[in-house]
């Protein structure tokens, strides 16, 4: 299909892989809905390199009024087998900026700028697997389930997908076709109520222990990949704690991340620590950061505005530009060394080691 698009859209591939240190352009070539308010976008290089990424993975995108809050973070959803194209799979929000703009802006041979492919939620090598999704977050599931499909090895892997409604269940007929043919990989949907469709064939409602221990009942054994609203991971991680399963099996994707800072030293040890004034020149607001704290968690403390998801280092989306004063920097992947050389750092995982000027 990504070859089609491409023929439609005049471009050609080539053998030239995308570099995610240089390139940054990509061309809309397909839009598709998948629900009521589920659009999937797929795009190519406009000098028509293919993709190596990982499924699982995402990409960074810097999208709509360009106002410096209009970065976000979208997993890609197609299978990495598939290099001529990357597609993502984005939920309409209400009142979210980049999300609305995607579905009402955004067309067919717009260029954009996006960044990628970033993450570390890729699928470790292991004979059994749980994919447990929610909503959206089905989106690097999906990736994974695509690529297995691609591969045609064998497998076993159970699929668990839950949303508000049937109605609301993304690539829920995709999933039924990739159950049906691969042998090994089973399907169970759970919408939280059947609304309107009094024939749902299967049970509603909420994850629990109990549904997981009838739908798996060999769970501790498998690796579980998880991924959704904050609530459902919550939930996830506890019953499969409650079920057996080691933490080191357990992995999960979240754009939610909070910044930690280190405990604090008890008082009868206490050893100063020197403080800095960092200044935010746009906002002209300024609040003091100590030598051991992050310049993004103290940001969040005070009335300073950042945008940031991962507060790890790894999405870039708090990327700004620091016009005054030095940090110590321990990113992971997140900016590119050209960047870096051109004046930008990541707050998240940026220590001051001097007083700051910071261009937000």
């Amino acid at each position: 299909m990504a070859t089609e698009m491409l023929a439609r859209a005049g471009i050609s591939a080539s053998g030239e892989l995308w570099d995610p240190q240089l390139d940054d352009t990509l061309v809309c070539i397909d839009i598709h809905a998948e629900t009521h308010d589920v659009k999937s976008f797929t795009f190519v290089s406009p000098d028509r390199k293919q993709f190596a990424f990982s499924a699982g993975q995402y990409f960074l995108f810097d999208l709509g009024p360009g106002d410096g809050d209009a970065s976000r973070c979208y997993s890609i959803s197609s299978s990495p087998l598939r290099k001529n194209a990357i597609t993502i799979t984005v939920k309409r929000v209400p009142g979210g900026k980049v999300s609305n703009w995607l579905h009402d802006t955004l067309a067919q041979n717009a260029v954009i700028r996006a960044r990628g492919p970033l993450g570390r939620f890729v699928r470790p090598a292991a004979k059994k697997y749980l994919f447990l999704s929610a909503g959206s977050g089905i989106t690097p599931l999906m990736s994974m389930a695509r690529e297995l499909a691609d591969t045609a090895e064998p497998t076993d892997v159970i699929f668990v997908h839950a949303g508000r409604s049937p109605q609301d269940l993304i690539f829920r007929k995709e999933l039924a076709n990739l159950a049906s043919r691969i042998k090994g990989f089973r399907l169970h949907l759970l919408p939280e109520d059947i609304g309107t469709q009094r024939c749902w064939p299967g049970l509603s409602g909420r994850i629990s222990r109990e549904f997981l221990a009838l739908a798996v009942p060999d769970m501790a054994e498998r690796v579980i990949m998880c991924c959704g609203p904050a609530p459902f991971m919550a939930a996830a991680r506890n019953i499969s704690a409650e079920l057996g399963v080691p933490p080191s099996n357990y992995y999960e994707e979240s754009f939610d991340a909070a910044a930690t800072e280190a405990a604090p030293v008890p008082n009868e040890e206490v050893i100063e620590t020197k403080s800095f004034r960092v200044h935010f020149s746009k906002q002209n607001k300024s609040i003091d950061v100590r030598a051991d704290q992050t310049v993004l968690s103290c940001a969040r403390k005070s009335t300073v505005r950042i945008p940031s998801s991962c507060a790890n280092g790894i999405c870039g989306t708090c990327k700004s530009r620091l016009t005054s004063g030095i940090v110590d920097m321990k990113h992971d992947g997140g900016i590119r060394q050209r960047e870096i050389e051109a004046g930008f750092f990541l707050p998240c995982c940026s220590k001051p080691l001097s007083d700051l000027v910071i261009d937000r």
